[in-house]
């Protein structure tokens, strides 16, 4: 099959053959309307999408393939130049293993298989041009819930053509470095804050879920990440009324069983949140492998500790004030910021002032520095 525009020229495209288990088009989400009852939907490992954006030359929100747990098998009719990023899934291109988080020229009819995941959940293919549909919203992010965005609001299937857009400019082959790559690994400890209904649970409960490991139950999905282990009980014998959530709240329903709400949440919720998983953190729930429940095995598990409300504000990865880090508008040395990912929880070094106006930027630093 050959894609054709109306110009008669031939397009770019990706020819599905085999879908994998769950396979969106996602790009960063859609933000704003809440109040209007859509969430933000997007992908669920942030970082690996820019990322893998960022290597072959895209804009850091192009659209692109998320996989889940078991990945597709995808032609090129004309040729393609792509990246994944995210967990390994085994990749190969005719036959030839595919490495991870660098760039990788397909020839015309090369055709790239995934199989299951190694390791984390989710693994994202991103192409030179990006993976062009129809903007809903503002934004090329499938949204199942309600079936919108994406391609045609779905799950890919077999046998779907997806165009490939246009890439302007220079290309040049791009590598994340080692040294980055082993810093991107996904946290099993994941750290959070406070959240509103905090002061509804005593502090008994409280100090059972912040030293409790907890497995995550099959029923999880882009919606929530439901856990399993110790219950978490409530002083409160109300009912609250419904109030808007964020992404990351942790909810605490009626069997005490926490649910983490994730990238496809509703929009108002009436469950009390004990906690609220920081945003540096967000990537990591992306990447939760589904029924680990055996809580004596550190590698299996995933325990929950709190964090100081300064992490609420490192969004710039973690950036704190350190000898022979940058001031706003310079490069941050590229040893000194990989220091940065390991900087505890309970760390006393200050937030960075101008953390807050670099809001938007996230981690714009650190790509700057290892690609």
């Amino acid at each position: 099959m050959r894609a054709v525009r109306d110009d008669g020229e031939s397009m770019r495209v990706i020819e599905v053959q085999e879908p994998g288990l769950l396979t969106t088009v996602q790009d960063l989400g859609r933000e704003g309307f809440g109040p209007m009852g859509v969430s933000p939907s997007g992908a669920a490992d942030p970082i690996a999408l820019r990322i893998g954006n960022r290597i072959v030359g895209n804009a850091e929100s192009a659209a692109g393939l998320e996989m889940t747990l078991l990945g597709g098998t995808f032609v090129f009719p004309e040729g393609a130049v792509f990246a994944l990023t995210g967990t390994d899934f085994g990749a190969t291109l005719d036959g030839k293993p595919v490495e991870l988080w660098m760039a990788v020229e397909a020839r015309p009819g090369q055709t790239l298989r995934l199989g299951p995941t190694r390791s984390g959940a989710r693994c994202y293919l991103c192409v030179r041009g990006g993976i062009a549909v129809t903007p809903f919203l503002g934004s090329a992010s499938t949204h199942l819930l309600s079936g919108l965005g994406g391609h045609e609001g779905r799950a890919l299937r077999k046998g779907d053509v997806l165009r490939i857009g246009d890439a302007g400019g220079l290309y040049r082959k791009r590598t994340l470095a080692a040294k980055a790559s082993e810093r991107l690994a996904p946290r099993k400890v994941l750290r959070v804050t406070p959240g509103p209904q905090c002061d509804w649970f005593p502090e008994s409960a409280q100090k059972m879920f912040y030293e409790s490991t907890y497995g995550v139950a099959e029923e999880s999905n882009r919606m929530g990440i439901r856990l399993q282990g110790a219950a978490i009980s409530t002083t409160s014998s109300g009912e609250m009324i419904s109030e808007g959530v964020s992404l990351g709240a942790v909810q605490i329903p009626a069997g005490g069983l926490p649910i983490i709400l994730f990238v496809e949440q509703q929009t108002t919720g009436g469950y009390a949140k004990i906690a609220n998983v920081i945003s540096a953190d967000f990537r990591s729930l992306g990447e939760l492998i589904r029924g680990r429940t055996t809580c004596q095995d550190a590698s299996a598990c995933y325990r929950v500790i709190p964090s100081g409300a300064r992490n609420l504000l490192l969004v710039v990865f973690g950036i704190r004030r350190v000898p022979g880090c940058a001031r706003r508008g310079h490069s941050v040395n590229p040893s000194r910021f990989v220091d940065l990912l390991e900087a505890g929880p309970d760390s006393t070094q200050p937030v960075l002032p101008w953390a807050l106006r670099c809001a938007n930027k996230k981690v714009e630093i650190f790509l700057d520095q290892i690609l």
